[in-house]
């Protein structure tokens, strides 16, 4: 969701060096792209333990989050042809899973700025035990969709949500927004959701499919 679908780094950006100001400390945008991606929860930590935020973990997690919402509910920054992809899976009928470790609330904040029904499954953050780079998060929302991980796409904007789409054995597709992503076999990189089709989609499934039947023959 975050800087796939929406871009809402610059609000997470906002809210790390608000947060950090008020308790003295210093942050860098270094600092800010070592959390994209992250389980919230391991973003807290970061802030608390480099940035000075003495507070308890979850209290910075609503704080931060609570300023992202404010944000998005006035403008949410669609990335280049995310409306129009979610648009023509919905349309072809292909299930969607919206697997974001943003905690439910802001996921509820994006979702209304879409057709309802857009996603099937919504898969938050503080919904599984483990957040990404772990496989958690997406083999959960395989098995709300009732298929296997290897017949999902999933598509990310960081290197911590491909680890955990490729640990759960989905296609994967990386589209880099803050931090470059390189390509890796079973991976496809492209500019933009712009470049994506439900055709090309399907193709990745289909031969990801025969790639792995070729090796067990």
């Amino acid at each position: 969701m975050d800087g796939t679908l929406v871009d809402t780094e610059p609000y997470w950006i906002e809210a790390e060096y608000a947060l950090v100001a008020q308790f003295g400390g210093t942050w860098t945008e270094e600092d800010s792209r070592r959390l994209i991606g992250n389980a919230l929860m391991t973003s807290a930590e970061y802030l608390r333990d480099r940035g000075g935020v003495d507070l308890p973990l979850v209290d910075i997690v609503h704080r931060m989050q609570a300023h992202v919402i404010d944000r998005v509910d006035r403008v949410a920054n669609w990335q280049p042809g995310a409306r129009q992809l979610l648009a023509e899976l919905r349309a072809a009928g292909v299930p969607q899973a919206l697997v974001t470790m943003s905690w439910t609330p802001l996921a509820q904040a994006v979702l209304r700025h879409l057709p309802p029904g857009t996603f099937d499954v919504v898969v938050t953050g503080d919904q599984v035990t483990h957040g990404k780079p772990h496989p958690e998060p997406y083999t959960t929302a395989a098995r709300r969709l009732g298929v296997q991980p290897a017949a999902c796409v999933a598509i990310e904007d960081s290197p911590t949500g491909i680890a955990s789409a490729e640990a759960a054995g989905a296609v994967t597709f990386a589209v880099p927004h803050l931090v470059a992503i390189p390509g890796a076999p079973g991976r496809t990189v492209v500019d933009s959701l712009t470049d994506l089709t439900v055709a090309i989609l399907a193709r990745a499934v289909e031969e990801q499919s025969v790639g792995v039947s070729e090796q067990r023959t």
